[in-house]
């Protein structure tokens, strides 16, 4: 595509949207970057270096109405009425990972699902380094996708990629896409509807050929379903936990097996991440090893030797024999399902902050089987309490994460767990969920 004198906005001043100006800079287009919002010190420095037009803020609505390319932060929704009335003018508006996909070179994995995208995407990524491969990560970790091809020459892409990331790519391809669940989230921002969520996620298998290959969940009733209303030109590879598959992966007993190109076996008590949920994250990962014919040994040490992203399933310390684990990620009922089924000690369970509509019968069983205590950090636990009084006999509530950590080490005893899964977003205490897992870890070490 060729872009040179053309006028392109870049809506959101991210890692995602400096890496689009980096990228459309090179490209010889006219760049103007346009936020909101108040744009960070350090952040300003990088746009003065970029020579590029830029305002804070506000945006210029006028100006944005006359570019001929509009490339916005996955955070600001389709349903904004200037975006409305740019499409409505013909005007394209995509994601900077469409764009950077406009200009790419390289081979791509890209990998979504409701959970267990970071966690697989740095998988796959620590597996292809290991066996040598010339590889970049980008998406929703590591730096940003426009940034790396403008400055970058790897051979291959590991991209984690969030559904609204997803809904701003229109003519990316993968040369390897992942599917591992769909569950509900963020449905606020799909009218509340669950399948304009599911066929958002669907959108990783556009434009794929028969050089490609679709991975997916064939645990996963909702993908079971949709997959059973479309057609997929790729090679198809599925895994699962409760069945043997043909061509992919599965779990038995005590055994994760690939079957591509040949078998791999391997105990699933060698692997570095431990629980079910991570076993289908392992299998996803073996399976795109496999398919791109890394060697066994190599794979094998991979998944032994992993150590798995801040902030989801952390150890952070133990403490006279009670182990603190960190999984502040967790902002939806279903990720702490995830961290609940993984827990094989007594344990006390940090949870709370903003509820996003969370339906916690779902968690009813794990927790009367798992869960001896429960800490709620958060500003309104109502409901929490609510779901679990006469379940769990000791609830009590905290306002800080010093607080929270200094009620679970009074609970717990030695050779028992204390573990932040807070299943709902963190605003109302901080930040967001890295400064809820920053802190809760400070109060740890503090201990």
């Amino acid at each position: 595509m060729n872009i040179r004198g053309k006028h392109i906005v870049v809506l959101g001043a991210g890692e995602s949207g400096l890496g689009a100006c980096i990228l459309a800079k090179k490209q010889g287009a006219h760049v103007f970057l346009s936020d909101k919002r108040t744009i960070a010190p350090e952040q300003i420095e990088k746009i003065r270096d970029l020579d590029i037009e830029w305002e804070q803020g506000s945006h210029d609505i006028d100006r944005i109405l006359s570019s001929d390319l509009i490339i916005k932060s996955p955070g600001i929704p389709d349903t904004v009425p200037f975006i409305i009335e740019a499409r409505t003018k013909g005007i394209p508006v995509i994601s900077e990972i469409e764009f950077g996909g406009y200009f790419n070179t390289a081979k791509t994995i890209c990998i979504t699902g409701s959970n267990g995208k970071t966690t697989t995407t740095m998988l796959t990524y620590h597996i292809l380094q290991k066996a040598g491969f010339n590889v970049g990560l980008a998406g929703n970790v590591g730096k940003s996708f426009a940034a790396q091809v403008a400055n970058e020459n790897f051979d291959w892409y590991v991209l984690e990629l969030s559904s609204f990331q997803l809904d701003g790519m229109f003519e990316f391809k993968a040369d390897i896409a992942v599917l591992l669940n769909i569950t509900p989230d963020h449905l606020d921002r799909y009218d509340y509807k669950m399948e304009n969520y599911v066929r958002s996620k669907f959108r990783i298998a556009n434009n794929l050929d028969s050089n490609s290959w679709f991975i997916y969940n064939a645990d996963d009733p909702i993908i079971m379903a949709h997959l059973g209303q479309i057609g997929i030109a790729a090679q198809t590879a599925a895994f699962s936990l409760n069945k043997e598959v043909e061509v992919g992966g599965y779990l038995n007993k005590e055994q994760i097996t690939i079957n591509i190109k040949d078998q791999f076996t391997m105990s699933i008590h060698d692997l570095a991440l431990k629980g079910k949920h991570n076993a289908a994250n392992s299998l996803a990962s073996g399976i795109t090893a496999r398919i791109l014919e890394i060697r066994k040994d190599v794979l094998r040490e991979s998944l032994s030797d992993f150590v798995n992203v801040e902030h989801r399933l952390e150890f952070v310390a133990k403490v006279n024999g009670i182990e603190f684990i960190n999984d502040s990620k967790a902002t939806n009922v279903n990720s702490t399902w995830f961290a609940l089924e993984s827990m094989e000690k007594p344990t006390v369970w940090i949870v709370g902050g903003v509820d996003k509509g969370n339906d916690y019968s779902e968690l009813m069983e794990l927790v009367q089987s798992k869960v001896k205590a429960i800490v709620c950090l958060g500003k309104d636990n109502k409901k929490i309490i609510e779901a679990f009084k006469g379940v769990i006999p000791e609830i009590y509530e905290a306002g800080s994460a010093m607080e929270a950590v200094a009620y679970g080490y009074r609970l717990a005893k030695k050779d028992e767990t204390v573990l932040l899964s807070p299943a709902c977003a963190s605003f109302d205490l901080f930040e967001n969920y890295e400064e809820r897992g920053n802190e809760f870890k400070k109060a740890v070490r503090a201990l």
